[in-house]
């Protein structure tokens, strides 16, 4: 089976194609021609990955699946959430938003936070969505060199490391990605 995934994102293909393990052929949005910057203008994470799907589809005619992910940290209302990749302004450098995150915590006990991914599939003229969550906590400082984001500063409940110190074997089947990703593996597997 081949589905586009409507990401320029090269490490969230790269995490998605370790979690498919082959199952489904990705094409990326570069493979199809499309090369202009999809809007994300929604104001909630299904929103944006409905948006980013119904595009593919819609412009280029392809069955498509798109995600969004956002960090959502319980003493902030939520925040960033849907504002991840840009919450420290539209440079959208992950440094810096963590720093954001940091300096917006520092007064802060509790510390708890989820990622939030949605999964939008468009296929066969329907749209199926998955979603996928992982709890824990933002630690004080940065810490490991693996992964991406906010992951430097995210430490999974159950665990003493942080996403960016974990191997990715064990984020790619504990993460708010992977728990999405098999939804839809799930949904593929029962729907050939």
């Amino acid at each position: 089976m081949q589905l586009v995934f409507a990401s320029n994102n090269l490490n969230k293909i790269k995490e998605i194609q370790s979690i498919l393990k082959g199952s489904i052929q990705l094409l990326s949005l570069e493979e199809i021609g499309c090369h202009e910057e999809i809007p994300e203008t929604a104001e909630t994470i299904e929103g944006n990955a409905i948006l980013k799907a119904n595009y593919v589809t819609e412009k280029y005619g392809y069955d498509c699946f798109a995600d969004d992910t956002g960090l959502e940290v319980t003493v902030l209302n939520g925040e960033p959430g849907v504002y991840s990749a840009r919450y420290a302004g539209e440079q959208r450098n992950a440094d810096d938003n963590m720093n954001k995150l940091l300096e917006a915590l520092l007064d802060k006990e509790d510390r708890s936070a989820q990622f939030k991914t949605v999964i939008a599939l468009n296929i066969k003229g329907e749209q199926h969505l998955f979603t996928g969550i992982a709890k824990g906590n933002i630690i004080l400082d940065k810490t490991g060199n693996h992964g991406f984001g906010y992951d430097p500063v995210f430490q999974p409940e159950n665990y003493s490391e942080t996403f960016a110190e974990l191997a990715s074997e064990v984020k790619n089947k504990i993460s708010h990605r992977a728990k999405a990703t098999q939804q839809l593996i799930d949904f593929l597997n029962t729907a050939k």
